[in-house]
This record gives structure tokens, sequence and C-alpha cells, in this order.
């Protein structure tokens, strides 16, 4: 009798044994997803070899300060602006091309380049090094995402003429060697842990938000002008009732 009553409560309920499955399961995408950040940094820290024979590959434009801004006083100022928005394009010949359809027919036009903007994230990110000097050199704006479906914030520069663009030869100098077992094991974890079902479990476990979204979302729902309408009927139908 007693061992029938041990073996009764040594036996597992179904609960029990599915919880246990989860937690194995989850244990496993934890180490995969531990396993993939830590080469992710080994093949980021692959060190950089420098060729024996440097060789061109194209051209590349970037932005630098026109001769007037150089000889002025704020030189140093405008320098420290342009390393925070400066960007840079690669093209095959100078002349920077690209194919364009007007009435049927290709033509080739001028690739257009611009300065970077700054994000609302980055504004107030002090690591991103940008001085009360800077910022009044920027302006504020608002751009709806189609993405998102909300408007972004973001801080433009107010004065591009400051800047010129500047062609020269893109040269390889350094490459970096590949590792075949440590791509191939980094390709199989990345293409697990970013499948849609694994990655939300681990934005959930790991991270604690299953859907950090919501939060924001319907915070905007409220403030929108729609929805407070509707809430100040409802109250002044509430009102309406209460003085029958």
């Amino acid at each position: 009798m007693e061992n029938q009553i041990l073996l009764f409560h040594r036996m597992r309920s179904a609960r029990n044994r599915k919880r246990t499955g989860k937690k194995d399961v989850e244990k496993q995408i934890r180490q995969k997803y531990k396993r993939s950040k830590e080469l992710w940094l080994l093949r980021r820290n692959i060190p950089w070899i420098p060729l024996e024979k440097p060789y061109q590959r194209g051209f590349v434009r970037f932005f630098v300060l026109n001769d007037e801004v150089k000889r002025s006083e704020d030189a140093a100022l405008f320098e420290g602006i342009l390393k925070k928005i400066n960007t840079s394009m690669y093209s095959e010949s100078r002349l920077f091309l690209k194919k364009r359809r007007k009435f049927g027919r290709r033509i080739y036009v001028e690739k257009a380049q611009k300065l970077n903007c700054i994000s609302s994230y980055a504004w107030t990110d002090p690591n991103f090094g940008l001085t009360s000097g800077e910022r009044p050199y920027f302006l504020k704006k608002e751009e709806y995402n189609p993405f998102r479906k909300r408007d972004e914030t973001y801080y433009e520069f107010m004065e591009p003429w400051r800047f010129a663009l500047r062609i020269r030869p893109h040269m390889i100098t350094h490459y970096k060697p590949v590792d075949l077992d440590l791509e191939k094991e980094y390709a199989e974890l990345k293409s697990y842990v970013e499948q849609h079902n694994i990655a939300g479990l681990i934005h959930k476990k790991i991270y604690g938000k299953s859907n950090s979204w919501k939060k924001e979302y319907e915070t905007d729902l409220i403030k929108s002008r729609k929805y407070a309408n509707c809430i100040i009927s409802a109250k002044e139908l509430a009102d309406y009732f209460e003085d029958l």
C-alpha cells in the first residue's frame, strides 16, 4: 500500500509535464540566443589585416567645410557638427549617376546626397556629444512615419551651404579574414532566433516585454482628437441621463 502511494506521488501530472517541456524549450532558446551574441562579437572583433598592395574600388563622395567656413573663427564648431551628420556615398565612376525613366526613356541623373538628420533619441543622448553651441544650428521638425504610423521628431541642420561635396578614390587597404565554421554556425543560429515565434518569445522572456508598442499606441489613441471627442460625448450623455 505504501509503495502504491509513493508511486502515485512520483507520477507527474500532464500540466507538470507540459510546464517542464516549455521550460526546456525556453532554456534551449536562451542558450542559442546567448551563443549567437557571442558569435556576433567574435565576428566583429576579428582584426583587420593590411593588404600588401592596396587597390582602388570606385569613388567615395562626402561633405567637407567650404573655403569660406575654413577661414572663419567658427571652423572648429562646424567641423564638430559635420562629424556628427556627415554622409558618404560610393560609386563606380566619378559622376555618381543613377538610372531614371523619363517619357518612356531611361536617362542618367546625378545622385542626390544630403546630410544626416539627428533623431530625438540622439538629441538627448549625452554619448552622442552634441554641445550647447551646436544645438542652435538645428531646426526641430516632425514627419509622419508610414511604417510606425505615427509622427516622429528629428532635427535638421539649417545651414547646409557651409559644407561642400568632395570626391576622392575609394582605396581598399585592409581586409578581414573569414572563418567558414564560425560563419556557418552564426548563420544557422541567426536564422533560428529570427523566426517570428522565436523572436517574440525572446523579446518576452529575456527583455520582459511582449507588446511594447501597445501601450504607446493606446496612449496616442487617447490623445487623438477623434477619441477625445468620443469621451466628451459619453460624459455629456451620462450627465444628461443623471439629470432625468
